[in-house]
């Protein structure tokens, strides 16, 4: 390894080092001055600039925002709530299933936000530690979206720069990756289930911060506020355009050509169905179009498309200058060691800090390392069985969601120890990936 590629290499961690100590939109931020010292500073040619994902991502995240303001999201957080409140004593079970299924229907994570104040109270009363269903609760919601119809990430894998240029259909991608991702959060949810100590009044912390009187007693459920007229028409509005999503797309793919011609490409079509849906929820709906801008959805929609924008541009302009490197390492120990793939995108995403950015950078150049074509795809089961490893978002513990179950568990018990690593979404979210991959393993060759 020669001197000018370790300090790429150190410019690259560097600049992600800087982003994960500014957190928030601080890591996007951090990626343009990444992209500046390695160009202008290290002489790079400049990286290419994810649009398409970051076009996705602002258009399903604007619908979810009028959404958000028609009263839809609060309609699905009332329905998830008594759910929870209904089952309490299988809250370990209930809530990674609650944070999964919310996270496919809206495509982003961040929906897991209105739930953890919820898991939280209702582990409380159950006195199961609140760390126990809100670690897995919260990478249930980041897993999901690499099974999720409407997510920037598996719209890219779905596309021609990655598996749909294989021949690889999206309903045979979404029909192995829903129920692999499914099942890996639930084994994860089994095992915590059955070998974590569970008991929240033997916990230290707990104790403590009981004594000093920093803990609130667990409420019961109250009265629902009451919804806008709106809410559940906008709910049905949304869940038309994820099908439609997904049968133009399964309309245009290579095996079923029900569509000649194609005027619209996969991701110009899930952009103005977004868009057309964020339309239809205004104007039937009757909400005020002003104040989509201020949802926290938005907001934090927002904020993911900078920080795409910054890491997913360092990374691309660090990747395609090693191109050829990175390809004849790459062809050669994932053909003999296939699962070293996920491995891969494990430790990518956990710098990159995005599904969709991960699988940005790396797929398109292991797809060139195996030579994989539509011809030439018998290896592409590789790729869609180790796509849920791009998850890794939980191990460094400055994601928005994981600070948010840190701050809203007042029991203490859902804390980051003194080494960083040592925090309670770990060692289930490398469970719940780990599984999610395995199945993926055993399912994939099955159906491709």
């Amino acid at each position: 390894m020669d001197f000018m590629l370790i300090l790429e290499i150190i410019v690259l961690l560097g600049a992600i080092f800087i982003g994960v100590k500014l957190g928030g939109i601080g890591i996007g931020y951090a990626g343009g001055l990444g992209v500046i010292v390695l160009t202008i500073g290290l002489g790079l040619k400049m990286g290419s600039i994810p649009w398409d994902v970051i076009l996705i991502i602002a258009s399903v995240i604007s619908a979810i925002g009028a959404m958000q303001v028609a009263g839809g999201l609060d309609y699905l957080v009332q329905i998830a709530e008594k759910i929870l409140r209904k089952n309490p004593k299988h809250i370990n079970f209930l809530a990674p299933a609650v944070t999964y299924l919310l996270t496919i229907f809206a495509g982003t994570g961040h929906t897991a936000f209105s739930m953890i104040p919820v898991i939280a109270e209702v582990a409380k009363g159950q006195n199961i530690k609140p760390s126990v269903p809100l670690s897995i609760a919260v990478v249930a919601s980041q897993i999901a979206i690499t099974a999720s119809p409407v997510s920037a990430a598996v719209i890219f894998m779905a596309g021609d720069m990655a598996l749909g240029g294989l021949g690889v259909s999206y309903p045979i991608l979404l029909a192995i990756w829903i129920p692999t991702t499914f099942a890996g959060c639930m084994v994860t949810a089994f095992i915590m289930n059955l070998l974590w100590k569970q008991d929240l009044s033997s916990d230290p912390v707990y104790q403590d911060r009981l004594a000093k009187g920093l803990v609130a007693a667990p409420q019961k459920e109250g009265s629902y506020k009451e919804l806008p007229k709106g809410a559940k028409t906008s709910v049905v509005i949304f869940l038309i355009g994820i099908i439609l999503v997904v049968l133009y797309a399964s309309a245009i793919s290579p095996q079923f050509k029900l569509i000649e011609n194609v005027k619209l490409p996969r991701d110009g079509a899930i952009m103005s169905i977004m868009l057309t849906i964020g339309a239809l929820i205004v104007m039937i709906c009757k909400i005020d179009v002003d104040k989509v801008p201020l949802q926290s959805t938005f907001r934090s929609g927002m904020t993911a498309c900078i920080c795409v924008l910054g890491v997913a541009w360092l990374g691309d302009t660090f990747v395609s200058n090693h191109t050829e490197e990175i390809k004849g390492l790459a062809g050669n120990l994932v053909k003999q060691y296939p699962v070293l793939l996920s491995v891969a995108l494990f430790f990518a995403s956990m710098l990159l800090y995005s599904q969709a950015a991960t699988a940005k950078a790396l797929i398109p150049t292991v797809i060139a390392a195996l030579g994989l074509s539509a011809t030439n795809n018998g290896d592409v089961y590789i790729l869609v069985a180790s796509f849920a490893a791009v998850s890794a978002l939980f191990v460094l513990p400055t994601y928005p969601t994981l600070l948010g179950a840190v701050q809203m568990d007042d029991t203490g018990t859902t804390r980051i120890g003194k080494y960083v690593f040592n925090h309670a979404f770990f060692l289930p979210g490398v469970l719940a990936i780990a599984f999610s991959v395995g199945f993926g393993f055993i399912l994939a060759p099955i159906l491709l």
